[in-house]
């Protein structure tokens, strides 16, 4: 019985593991896609493509749950607008408003309000130990934004940018605890391609707001490419992968997953970037993996 509880939650780390290294690669396209393609546009093509992409696999099961399907379209519609309409498209909002370090900053917050609310919602225990561990990573992650440097946290200014990557980490947050109270009758990726649909349909008249004022170009290779990438990668594949991974281990313990992000972030810019590695990233990295292993010690 150990020995099968044991495998099941290390797929649930796996899960987590996978859906933060995705979402790190999503960080450096998105970044460059920026200065190419306006913010609201970025998420309906990601949105576009996820669905799309997964509707062959899932539309028979969607037909054969339609009964189920509307029965739940409450929680559904909840969770599509909270993780597909809302959560992302505020991060690329605040992109164009904000530094990367404020918003790397700012990023750490978003386990600290998943964990908070499972205490609150899901009754899971806020231990000495896990908050430890949550201080731990942290400022790991911290010593990493500012290159050691903590003399830049003095210098910080604010501005309307910051105060929507901290809605959209809280917002993430609400949804990771939502997820965990998934209908059990709904197939995993039935659960996905609804939101995936009912949250691109509320994003539809937002993307044709700012059209607008920019109206839609033909796309470059490089952007066409970009665009696939985080559309299967960081919304298809790393969505399915987190929600599995709360559905398994459960959000508080997901969440302390989610700080190896910037490991993951780092990683991904020497290799491809060539962004050198110094001691800092040596340090932070220990600090992050440390405060991950007290806080989900058992």
């Amino acid at each position: 019985m150990t020995q099968v509880s044991t495998g099941y939650r290390l797929r649930g780390y796996l899960f987590a593991l996978a859906a933060t290294a995705i979402w790190s690669g999503n960080f450096i396209v998105a970044r460059g896609l920026s200065a190419e393609v306006p913010p609201v546009t970025i998420a309906f093509y990601r949105w576009t493509i996820a669905m799309l992409v997964l509707f062959p696999f899932t539309v028979s099961g969607m037909w054969q749950q339609r009964k189920e399907l509307v029965a739940h379209a409450p929680h559904l519609l909840i969770t599509s607008f909270l993780g597909v309409t809302v959560f992302n498209t505020v991060i690329y909002i605040a992109g164009h408003k904000t530094t990367a370090l404020n918003m790397s900053l700012i990023a750490v917050v978003s386990p600290v309000f998943i964990i908070c609310l499972a205490h609150l919602f899901l009754h899971d225990k806020l231990t000495l130990q896990r908050l430890v561990g949550v201080s731990t990573a942290a400022f790991g992650i911290v010593l990493l934004t500012t290159k050691g440097d903590m003399s830049l946290l003095l210098s910080l200014t604010f501005n309307d940018g910051d105060v929507l990557m901290l809605l959209a980490t809280f917002l993430f947050a609400v949804y990771s605890i939502l997820v965990r109270r998934k209908p059990t009758v709904l197939r995993p990726l039935v659960y996905l391609e609804a939101n995936f649909v009912l949250g691109w349909g509320m994003l539809l008249p937002w993307a044709l707001w700012e059209w607008q004022s920019f109206p839609l170009e033909p796309l470059a290779a490089h952007v066409v490419m970009a665009l696939v990438y985080i559309g299967v990668g960081a919304a298809l594949l790393a969505y399915f992968a987190w929600n599995m991974a709360i559905e398994t281990i459960g959000p508080a313990r997901a969440a302390m997953v989610y700080y190896t992000l910037p490991i993951f972030c780092g990683v991904e810019a020497w290799l491809i970037l060539g962004e050198t590695v110094s001691w800092v990233h040596g340090v932070s990295g220990a600090l992050i993996v440390c405060g991950i292993f007290i806080a989900n010690r058992q």
